[in-house]
């Protein structure tokens, strides 16, 4: 666990614009490229007040034109809600501008609630049903064209944009063995299926021109401060944003609060409590041990960070922290060894 990489949905604070929180992704991503970061990812999602990275591949493209080394992608492009031909040419032509710094992680979910699937003009359940045909149509628009060949993707035949599939259950995971692909799992929302979809894609998977051996990349929330009760307080803005979440009334990142007693029910705090459980808030010493636990535990190849902090500088300070830590973490792996 060497690769700590970043997932960022381009969170929009209370009283901000998405202009603003656009501009504090591209930011971010400028200043974790200089820590170290392996790549920054955004996510698709739709109809969410709080999200401002809904065309995920304009955003790709914003973030990839401020850096210079660092892997930028969809983490991931909800693939129900497209063509698969048109993805292939938005990666494509992210590719040209950008070789060898692309990726595409394939989603299996909407990224939204049905009547916005239904004004995407994509039929929920049999776009869902469809997703491994579509998969696999997607990833033959990046094979070579071949003779008489009357649909391609221009750009995108030929060019190797790294595919990966995402998920919060095995089915992904068994799909991304099938296939041979990267998996990444999204414990930071969906953290109990966690060891078994690692398991299935370990055990079932299959070697393929696109990847030898598995590799797996688990995604967590982390909110690291110079002090726990600072750390603590700035992960209320979350814990807030999963509870509007869970009361049907998504809305933009509050705020942070001294005190969440007062905001939920027992019944809400245990279910979010459930949700955010792969969750490391502290120090740098705190995010340490639970780091080293995580890899114990998973063997994860790759670490993603989610970090949903209401003030961008305290954000960017979470990362710098993270980095140190990882820093340190492969150094110690190193001398071990």
């Amino acid at each position: 666990m060497d690769r700590f990489s970043v997932l960022d949905l381009s969170p929009v604070n209370e009283g901000a614009t998405a202009s603003e929180a656009l501009h504090n992704s591209g930011d971010l991503a400028r200043h974790v490229e200089a820590w170290g970061y392996h790549r920054f990812w955004l996510a698709e999602h739709h109809n969410m007040p709080g999200i401002a990275s809904a065309a995920t591949a304009v955003v790709v493209a914003y973030v990839a034109g401020l850096t210079q080394t660092i892997r930028v992608g969809a983490g991931g492009v909800m693939l129900p809600n497209h063509p698969p031909l048109v993805i292939a040419e938005q990666f494509g032509t992210l590719e040209a501008l950008y070789p060898g710094r692309i990726d595409l992680g394939l989603g299996r979910a909407p990224g939204t609630d049905p009547s916005t699937a239904a004004a995407l003009r994509r039929d929920l359940h049999e776009s869902a049903d469809r997703f491994p045909q579509d998969v696999l149509e997607l990833m033959s628009y990046f094979e070579p064209t071949e003779a008489g060949q009357r649909i391609r993707a221009v750009p995108g035949a030929g060019l190797r944009v790294p595919i990966w599939l995402l998920g919060s259950s095995q089915f992904s995971a068994k799909l991304a063995a099938m296939l041979g692909l990267p998996f990444a799992f999204a414990s930071h929302f969906a953290p109990f299926a966690l060891i078994p979809a690692l398991e299935v894609y370990r055990s079932e998977f299959k070697p393929s021109r696109r990847l030898a051996r598995p590799y797996a990349m688990v995604a967590v929330n982390i909110i690291a401060a110079d002090t726990e009760s600072e750390a603590r307080r700035l992960f209320t803005s979350l814990q807030q944003s999963f509870l509007a979440l869970r009361r049907g009334n998504p809305g933009q990142l509050p705020p942070p609060v001294d005190d969440m007693s007062g905001h939920w029910t027992p019944d809400e705090r245990a279910s979010v409590d459930s949700a955010l459980a792969v969750s490391f808030v502290g120090t740098a010493r705190t995010l340490r041990r639970g780091l080293e636990a995580l890899a114990n535990a998973t063997h994860a190849d790759e670490i993603m960070i989610s970090s949903h902090i209401y003030d961008h500088a305290a954000r960017l300070r979470s990362f710098e922290i993270t980095s140190g830590v990882g820093r340190r973490m492969a150094a110690a792996r190193r001398t071990a060894a």
